[in-house]
């Protein structure tokens, strides 16, 4: 089966103990502090040194990336919609060389008793051809240690 026959579409959810507004505030504004910088990173894949911090421009239109000690970048991706505390879509593309962007949804919904549902759809990996089974598959195997991070950093 081709990988534009099959469903590529990579799908997580996590509960975190936190109210909608504080969880969605800590996956945008504060990304620097829990996305696992030290793994998934540029630098790391290009020079084995950690980045100083990652930024989310809380815009449409806005950037998501790395900045290294040195003040230079490394871009990730362009934010299409942002809706607080509910929603956001971004078009992720850390791989310059990538064949087109892929998208990444993330929901937040209120469960009751302060607590909120995050749901991460990460899709649009037809471009990729060939390789499309292969780029999905690593991100597959790492969404849920980096949504771990988050809901450590939410609640902590």
């Amino acid at each position: 089966m081709s990988a534009q026959a099959q469903d590529l579409t990579i799908r997580k959810s996590i509960t975190v103990d936190v109210p909608v507004e504080h969880a969605f505030e800590v996956f945008t504004e504060r990304i620097g502090t829990w996305w696992p910088l030290e793994t998934h990173s540029i630098e790391v894949m290009s020079t084995g040194k950690r980045p100083e911090t990652a930024v989310f421009e809380p815009h449409v239109g806005g950037r998501v990336y790395e900045r290294r000690s040195d003040g230079g970048e490394g871009f990730w991706a362009t934010v299409a919609a942002f809706e607080p505390p509910h929603r956001l879509v971004l078009e992720w593309k850390v791989n310059p060389e990538a064949p087109a962007a892929t998208e990444i949804e993330v929901s937040f919904t209120p469960e009751g008793d302060g607590r909120t549902r995050v749901d991460l759809v990460h899709s649009g990996w037809e471009p990729y051809g060939d390789r499309a089974q292969e780029a999905r598959d690593d991100y597959d195997s790492n969404w849920l240690g980096v949504l771990g991070k988050f809901k450590t950093e939410a609640e902590g």
